[in-house]
């Protein structure tokens, strides 16, 4: 079993979508078995909350639920149990590196590395930003959710 964690702040934006977006991709194409996907926030200022409100109607009007994630903290087993630990932003992964043990490093990536232009950039924020930000960011999310599915396929053979 391959397994995916999203991680950013606090679990209510941008790592929840990613995860209800990668969930899907993963469920379309008949790869339950094989993947596993998870996302938590590095503070704990939402654990136990649902999704910031604007992330669930922009994932429901592209026929995405995410109620039932609700944001959870990093753990340190996190960095032994994900194959792939994936940071939403350039100060999310830093933080991880620093928190992770070193033997574990090379599993902390960032997640617009997977898309197709977006190499090395950060997911913005769009907790403070309008309805706007949210489409854009969900935008950003589904490309490099299908560039990673595709990796992933390909480099773990199913």
């Amino acid at each position: 079993m391959i397994k995916v964690l999203f991680v950013c702040t606090g679990n209510i934006c941008r790592s929840p979508t990613a995860d209800g977006v990668f969930r899907k991709l993963v469920r379309d194409a008949g790869l339950e078995d094989h993947i596993s996907v998870d996302s938590c926030g590095l503070s704990a200022y939402h654990v136990g909350e649902l999704p910031d409100p604007r992330s669930r109607e922009m994932a429901k009007s592209r026929g995405i639920d995410l109620t039932d994630i609700r944001s959870r903290k990093i753990r340190r087993d996190d960095y032994y149990e994900f194959d792939y630990v994936l940071a939403m932003d350039d100060g999310h992964f830093h933080d991880m590196r620093r928190q992770a043990p070193a033997s574990h490093h090379d599993r902390i990536e960032m997640f617009l590395d997977y898309h197709p232009t977006m190499a090395g950039q950060s997911v913005p924020d769009p907790y403070y930003g309008g309805a706007n930000g949210f489409v854009h960011v969900f935008d950003m999310i589904e490309e490099a959710s299908s560039s990673l599915l595709s990796h992933i396929r390909e480099k773990h053979g199913i």
